[in-house]
Formats: C-alpha cells, structure tokens, sequence
C-alpha cells in the first residue's frame, strides 16, 4: 500500500513480516507498526473510512496473508458469530496495545523504550533490522546502538577478583 490510496484490504499474516509507516517532510520514516505471523496489517482508519491513508505497507520478508475487504468483513460480522467475536477481541487488543505504546511514547525514556520492546516483544529484535527497531523507538540508530552497548554490558556477569596464594 501507498500512501495517498485508500487501503481496499486488511491483510491477515499467514508467513513473513510487514511494517507500516510514515514519511515525514524531510524524507525521515517513521515505524507504526510490524506485522507478524497471526497479526493484521493495513490502515485501519483508511480501510474503515474509506479515506486516503497517511501510510505504507511493506514487506519485509516474503509474505503468505488472506486479504479481505471491508465489505467482506461487514457480511462475515453479520453472519458468523465467531467471527464478529473475533473482531471485537482483535479490536480490544489492538486498542489496548496503541494505548501501551502511546503512553511509552510520552513517559518513557529512549532506554525504557527499548527495554519495554525487548520485553514484550524479544523476537524483533532478531528479526527485524536495527535502524528500523530505532525508526519503530523513535530514536536514532547510533543511540539504540549506545543503549543495546549499555545493555549488553549489564547482562555480563563481573569477573571475580583473583586473589593471591
């Protein structure tokens, strides 16, 4: 998806990994989200409304996903209880995750960040590549390198003081 189309499609991750973001007017891009294996992906409020969306969708590694398009989505809501069950709890997670990372965004600090990602989700920061886990922070990549540093040596054990005999 391009930013300026309306997003026609939400699409289910069936294998591989996507991102979404922003380019910002001095050509910087901004991570809103990955999308994994099991996860949704699209502009919600694009697709929704029917509205151009502010955002891209890119894969990052080759991806299997079922699309469906929002009036798909409204037959099957109507329709099949188990699916609009889903909907609502995806929905409820989702609204509670983009609260999550809204309040870190404004009360922590650029380590709380990391520390909070490497937390919740410890497999990104295999997967995906560094200067895109500092663009989804919000911060640059030589100060998540600083931090992963800083980090790195806090998990080392200190080696014991060899005393003479």
């Amino acid at each position: 998806m391009q930013e300026g189309e309306v997003c026609k499609y939400m699409g289910f991750i069936v294998r591989g990994a996507t991102r979404l973001f922003a380019d910002d007017k001095k050509g910087h891009e901004h991570i809103l989200k990955f999308g994994v294996e099991e996860w949704w992906v699209g502009d919600y409020e694009s697709f929704h409304l029917l509205t151009p969306s502010k955002y891209y969708v890119e894969a990052l590694e080759a991806v299997d996903m079922i699309l469906i398009t929002v009036e798909q989505l409204q037959v099957f809501i109507r329709t099949i209880p188990a699916i609009k069950a889903m909907v609502e709890a995806l929905d409820r997670g989702a609204a509670v995750a983009n609260a999550k990372r809204m309040h870190g965004a404004i009360s922590f600090n650029a380590e709380q960040r990391y520390e909070d990602l490497a937390k919740t989700y410890p497999h990104f920061l295999q997967r995906f590549p560094q200067n895109m886990i500092a663009s989804y922070l919000g911060i640059s990549p030589e100060t998540l390198s600083r931090i992963r540093h800083t980090a790195a040596r806090k998990e080392k054990p200190a080696h014991p003081k060899q005393t003479a005999s």
